[in-house]
Parts: structure tokens; C-alpha cells; sequence
């Protein structure tokens, strides 16, 4: 099987690359070539140099998406991105990676498959920034997706292209609506919901972090560990059960951010809390404000995808996978 990870520097395509080193048949086949795609040098293990190429190129460049395509990749994860503080600060930047990027992928594996017969798995990652206000009390993955953000816009442009271009059989493709991801791992980006991450990363190894939202701020999470978990399983689900829609939106944790920073003290303790400092983001506020908080994940946990049920789940599986089981 070849695979090839797009977006393979980022924290979810890291972890991918880790579990296929570690489990090499994990994607249902054994991987026999896999190819590595960044704006950033991918990290390759040393399990996986005999098998793998790591490219550092723009996927929206000229020429690009048709020369991987042409290599025929079985397995396709579409994980590139530029995060939503980013696509909101820059308007062209936004398009041109997180839409443009996108269709001239699935465009060419359109072209490849003219050639002869070519129709391979694509697996996207989407997010629940598809979504807009007002919403419901609990949000179904019938909810219109009527984004807010341009970040949102771009993933949700991609995401019926995705219905489309499957329906039509181009490609057999899969729609992850990741949750927040929290705790991520490394140091704080762009992300306009990094804070989420940054006031529990930062504090458990002695550091301060910033606050730029209330106590009160209810969102939707899940770990790296969850997250890797979404895409590795939706590389071997029969989509024939997935039905028309191929646009699921992940179970995940409802919580405040209280929530978040109780969980903080039950781990590491008073100290660690109060490495916390506060400051009012107005920006940030009306990012977040205009998010969901709550969603009836049924159908992907009918489809056997699993994420966890507590805060402090989320914080033991960071503590486990980044700080070898150790907190300040």
C-alpha cells in the first residue's frame, strides 16, 4: 500500500507517522511506500526510511498535486492546513492553502483516474468550524453548516466538494470534523483556540500561560491521541455504511473552561493554576463566540469512532505521550 500524508509536520501528521512506525500494518495492509508532504521538512522515523519520501513543497503550487498523484497513492490523508487565527488574520493565504490547495488535489486525482482506472481512499480533515450561530442545544450532523469564520468557509467549501467528488466516484473520501484538539503538544501557534491548549501545556511543566477568554466558555474537545485514532480508523471503515454524507462530525468532550482548570489542579495542583494569568482578548472572544459547544455525535460513534469522556482523561493521555508520565 502506498500512502501518502499531506500536512505530515503538523502535531496530527506526526503522531500518524509515529503509530504507522509503531504498528505498520495499522491501516488495514502492510505500507510499503509512503510519502510525506509539508511546507515543513516531515519527520521520518527510522523505522519507515527504507519506505518513505519526505517533500517539503506548497500543495497549491503549480504542478504539485499532479506530480504526487501520479504515483498512484492508495491511501490519501489531506491534513494540510493553515489553523483558523491564521486563515482569519490572512484572507489570501487562507484560500490559497486551506481551498485551493484542496481542489487542485481532488482535480488531480480526477485527471489520474481518466488515465485509467484510479479511485483512492481520501481522508480530510475538516473541523466543527463548519459550523455557525445560532445554534441549537445540540448540534447533529443534519445542522446546516453555515460557518462564520473564513477558516470555517474554507473547510466547508472543501467538504462538499469531498461529498461530491465521492458521489461522482473520483475518489472514496472521508470527512473528519475534528473537535479542538487539546492538549497539543509543542509550543503555541496561530490557532485562535490555542489558548485551550496553552493554559494546561504550559502550567504542568512550570510555565505561564495566557487566558484570553472567560471561566465560562464551553467547547468541543478531544486528544492528539483521539484524533489520530479518527483517521486511522476511517482509513479502514466500510463506507459503504458511512452513506451519502460523507462528512462526520467526531464525538469528542463538552466542557467549560473551568472545567479545563479543575481537571489542571487535580493533576498538578494549586501552583500550576495559578501560572495562569488572564487577559481579555476581544479578537479571540468573537472567534470563539461564534462556535459550538455541543454535538450528537451518533453516527460516527455507530460507526465505531471513540474519543474520551473527562477532562482528566485528555490531561493523562498528554501527561503519558509528552511528558513520559511526569508533571511539575
Amino acid at each position: 500500500m502506498h500512502v501518502l500524508i499531506l500536512g505530515a509536520a503538523g502535531m496530527v501528521g506526526r503522531k500518524l507517522i509515529n503509530r504507522i512506525a509503531d504498528e505498520p500494518t495499522i491501516l488495514g495492509k502492510a505500507i510499503d511506500r509512503l510519502t510525506l508532504v509539508d511546507a515543513f521538512q516531515p519527520p521520518v522515523p527510522e523505522a519507515l526510511q527504507s519506505i518513505s519520501k519526505a517533500l517539503t513543497i506548497d500543495l497549491a503550487s503549480p504542478g504539485v498535486a499532479e506530480k504526487l498523484i501520479e504515483d498512484r497513492p492508495d491511501m490519501i490523508f489531506h491534513l494540510a492546513a493553515i489553523v483558523s487565527g491564521e486563515a482569519e488574520a490572512d484572507f489570501d493565504k487562507g484560500y490559497a492553502v486551506n481551498l485551493d490547495g484542496s481542489r487542485v488535489l481532488f482535480e488531480a486525482i480526477r485527471h489520474q483516474g481518466l488515465k485509467s482506472a484510479y479511485t483512492p481512499r481520501v481522508i480530510f480533515a475538516s473541523s466543527i468550524a463548519v459550523f455557525g450561530t445560532p445554534f441549537p442545544d445540540v448540534i447533529g450532523d443534519e445542522f446546516l453548516t453555515a460557518p462564520l469564520t473564513s477558516y470555517g468557509t474554507q473547510k466547508a467549501i472543501t467538504e462538499l466538494l469531498l461529498a461530491d467528488y465521492s458521489r461522482r466516484g473520483i475518489f472514496d473520501g472521508i470527512g473528519i470534523r475534528l473537535p479542538t484538539i487539546c492538549v497539543r503538544p509543542g509550543t503555541p501557534n496561530k490557532a485562535a483556540s490555542g489558548f485551550f491548549s496553552n493554559i494546561l501545556r504550559e502550567p504542568l511543566v512550570g510555565k505561564e500561560a495566557v487566558l484570553p477568554v472567560s471561566d465560562t466558555v464551553r467547547h468541543w474537545f478531544a486528544s492528539p491521541r483521539s484524533a489520530v485514532g479518527f483517521f486511522v480508523h476511517a482509513a479502514t471503515l466500510d463506507t459503504a455504511k458511512v452513506g451519502p454524507r460523507r462528512n462526520l462530525t467526531m464525538p469528542g468532550l463538552s466542557a467549560l473552561v473551568s472545567d479545563q482548570i479543575d481537571a489542571l489542579r487535580r493533576v498538578s495542583g494549586d501552583k500550576a493554576v495559578a501560572l495562569i494569568r488572564r487577559e481579555p482578548d476581544p479578537m479571540i472572544e468573537r472567534i470563539v463566540s461564534g462556535w459550538a459547544t455541543q454535538f450528537d455525535a451518533k453516527h460516527a460513534t455507530d460507526l465505531g469512532f471513540k474519543a474520551e469522556q473527562s477532562f482528566d482523561e485528555i490531561l493523562r493521555a498528554h501527561i503519558e505521550d509528552e511528558l513520559d508520565g511526569r508533571v511539575v
